[in-house]
């Protein structure tokens, strides 16, 4: 930046961009603001600061009275994508201190440091330094500042409160905390509570993940980001042999793809129960190992027809056979490039254990794809709310749930839950089910469906919450668009913000999951 002057409580101050000579006085500087991380040996290097001015010398700024040092910031542009608040680490978010991960044509400005001489503090330079970083952020037209703050008082509280209670408790001014206090009065929100984001026994590793929006910001041209999706309402009728599954399945992916350009393909669940028609007469739980036994045919044709078509298909779901022996009901999401991963129904339903022995598995998935982060509940588990919550929380912005129903009454069960499932969470929610008959198929008798994406209901969205939906019970394909930066309009700026909004003082979220923390790539 250019050199500035200031005049703060009638003392002279100047701001400017820093310089090789200045990296031992801020060094000095840092240790004298952070005694106990230094403890951590978290001190600023000399290698981290120079590569920091050459990175984003904009981001980098000190302040200095009579020519000593008493101030310094530094920041750097981050790409965080469409999940913006998802936790993070120091370490991770600055590149180890090296910012090499800066990005010019990112939208965040990611402030990595503020630190003030301590015999300076209370004069009013901090509130100096922070008007000087938002000043930064709409210059350069960026959408929001983010930071994670110290919560440098709380081992004096640990005792008493969690951390998020610990936070709440600052806000209502029950405790004090010097930084996350002072961060709030400089008009910066809570976003989240970040474990292990640095090493800091002050705050017991501990960060308020905070955000300040820029008033000013203007969107730019061509910034939308949107997907088209495809349901497949697939119709259970008798067929003679694979091959005739195979072409009516390849029927939908093509006309999805080639003709629609949908970027995702959803079948429902259990559709491949269609094959047992072609089979001889079973008893529901030996045809339904028999149906297992056909795994490895049904993962090439998807994982072909995916990597044929260049796009996402959620092949509904399909028995499993495990290690143990057990079956496992596994929704496979097959990539562009033919490769998949498997999402096991978590809930089982009386009929489900009763008829085939089904049993539930224990992992819920979080899929980072180009376009959206996407998970998969299987029927019966969406109307379970967690599962959706936790999904939400590790940032999935498109729920698909393939669904298998036999009556309306089960039908209405799973899409209103679905629908509820978007407004708790402000996510969209993608939907399809079987309609047809099987009249020879042990528990897949008669079906109901009809195949619709539902919506945070605000103005961002189509009228009634609901995107798009199929006319029912007859065999068709619902393609519609879903514009993923809708989704945090409306958590940022709605009519209401569920998401902001919970009560994390009153209810907590455990999760007990065998998949937690491996989300997929």
């Amino acid at each position: 930046m250019d050199m500035r002057e200031y005049e703060i409580r009638g003392a002279k101050y100047v701001a400017r961009t820093p310089r090789e000579e200045d990296f031992a006085a801020m060094i000095a500087l840092h240790e004298r603001c952070f005694p106990g991380m230094m403890e951590e040996d978290e001190a600023w290097r000399e290698d981290q600061l120079r590569s920091q001015l050459q990175v984003f010398a904009d981001g980098q700024v000190v302040m200095e009275r009579d020519g000593e040092i008493i101030a310094a910031s530094a920041s750097l542009i981050v790409t965080l994508g469409l999940d913006p608040l998802r936790r993070h680490t120091y370490y991770g978010i600055t590149d180890d201190g090296y910012f090499f991960n800066h990005d010019p044509q990112g939208d965040t400005l990611y402030g990595a440091e503020i630190y003030v001489d301590p015999s300076e503090r209370g004069q009013g330079i901090g509130a100096v330094m922070y008007a000087i970083r938002r000043e930064l952020c709409k210059r350069l037209n960026l959408r929001r500042i983010l930071a994670g703050g110290r919560l440098s008082n709380y081992e004096n509280f640990s005792d008493r409160y969690t951390p998020e209670e610990y936070v709440y408790a600052v806000q209502d001014g029950l405790a004090k905390d010097p930084v996350l206090g002072f961060q709030l009065k400089e008009g910066f929100v809570v976003r989240d509570v970040m474990p292990n984001y640095i090493r800091d026994p002050k705050s017991r590793n501990y960060a308020s993940l905070i955000e300040w929006l820029n008033p000013d910001y203007q969107r730019s041209e061509g910034e939308d980001r949107k997907v088209r999706v495809a349901c497949v309402q697939y119709q259970m009728r008798r067929i003679s042999d694979f091959d005739e599954f195979a072409a009516q399945v390849r029927y939908f992916v093509e006309t999805a793809g080639e003709d629609y350009g949908a970027d995702y393909v959803l079948f429902p669940e259990f559709f491949s129960v269609q094959l047992l028609s072609a089979m001889q007469p079973y008893g529901s739980r030996e045809g339904i190992r028999k149906l297992a036994a056909l795994t490895d045919r049904f993962r090439d044709l998807m994982s072909t027809l995916a990597r044929e078509q260049g796009l996402h298909l959620i092949a509904g779901s399909h028995p499993v056979l495990q290690e143990d022996g057990r079956l496992q009901n596994e929704a496979m999401v097959f990539r562009p490039d033919g490769t998949f991963v498997s999402q096991p129904k978590l809930h089982i339903t009386p009929s489900e254990t009763t008829w085939w022995g089904i049993t539930g598995g224990n992992e819920l998935l979080v899929i980072q794809t180009p376009l959206a982060k996407i998970g998969i509940l299987i029927c019966y588990d969406v109307e379970f709310p967690e599962a959706a919550r936790y999904l939400a929380e590790q940032g999935v912005e498109i729920l698909f749930v393939p669904y298998c129903t036999d009556n309306r009454q089960g039908y209405l069960r799973v899409t209103k839950c679905a629908a509820a499932r978007a407004i708790e969470n402000q996510i969209y929610v993608v939907t399809a089910g079987v309609v047809g008959n099987l009249p020879d198929v042990p528990a897949m008798d008669i079906h109901y469906g009809r195949a619709a994406v539902y919506t945070p209901s605000d103005f961002e969205f189509a009228r009634d919450g609901i995107q798009a939906e199929a006319d029912p019970n007859v065999e068709t394909m619902l393609v519609t668009d879903l514009d993923i930066n809708d989704l945090y309009r409306s958590r940022e700026a709605g009519s209401v913000t569920p998401l902001m909004d919970r009560r994390r003082d009153l209810f907590e979220l455990k999760v007990n999951l065998g998949g937690e923390g491996k989300p997929q790539p």
